[in-house]
C-alpha cells in the first residue's frame, strides 16, 4: 500500500479552514497558526489581510461571545471578562462588550437557570451544603451573591 506525500497546504487556506469553523479573534488564530508551524512574518501578514477583508474582528468576537454568553446564561461579569482575554480580546473591547451586558436583569437569569439547570431545587427545603453548591455553580460564572440569594430566596447567614 502506497502512503501520499503530506502536502504542506497554503497557510491562508488553514486559516481561513479556522475561521470557517467559528469565529476567532486574531490572538485566538495567531496562536492556532504557530501551533501549526507557521512563522510569525507570514502570520502577521495573514492577519492584516483577513482583518483588511473583515473575516477578522475582535469587536464582533467579543460581542456575539458576551451576547451568546448572556442568552445561554453560561456567564456574567468577571467570569465573562476572563473569557474575553482568555480568547485574546483587547482589554478596552472587552469592556465595551462587557459594558453591553451591563444592564441584564441578573436575579431573572439565576431564576430562569435554577430551573433549567436544577429541576427540583427547593431552597427552603434544602440543606445548607446543598445551598452552598447551587449559589457556587453560579458564582463561578460570574453572577452576584445578592442576586443569587435574592432568587433563591435564602437568608445571607446560611
Amino acid at each position: 500500500m502506497h502512503s501520499r506525500p503530506e502536502r504542506r497546504r497554503d497557510p491562508l487556506s488553514t486559516a481561513l479552514d479556522i475561521l470557517s469553523r467559528r469565529d476567532h479573534s486574531e490572538a485566538e488564530l495567531a496562536r492556532k497558526l504557530r501551533a501549526r508551524g507557521i512563522d510569525a512574518g507570514e502570520i502577521d501578514r495573514i492577519v492584516a489581510r483577513l482583518r483588511e477583508f473583515g473575516y477578522l474582528d475582535d469587536r464582533r468576537v467579543a460581542c456575539r461571545l458576551a451576547e451568546s454568553a448572556l442568552a445561554q446564561g453560561k456567564m456574567v461579569g468577571a467570569r465573562l471578562r476572563v473569557e474575553l482575554r482568555r480568547r485574546g480580546i483587547p482589554p478596552d473591547l472587552a469592556e465595551e462588550a462587557l459594558a453591553q451586558t451591563a444592564g441584564c436583569d441578573e436575579r431573572a437569569m439565576v431564576g430562569d437557570l435554577l430551573a433549567r439547570k436544577f429541576p427540583g431545587f427547593d431552597p427552603a427545603a434544602a440543606d445548607p451544603r446543598e445551598k452552598r453548591r447551587v449559589v457556587g455553580w453560579f458564582q463561578r460564572r460570574g453572577f452576584g451573591l445578592s442576586a443569587i440569594l435574592e432568587a433563591l430566596r435564602c437568608p445571607v447567614d446560611e
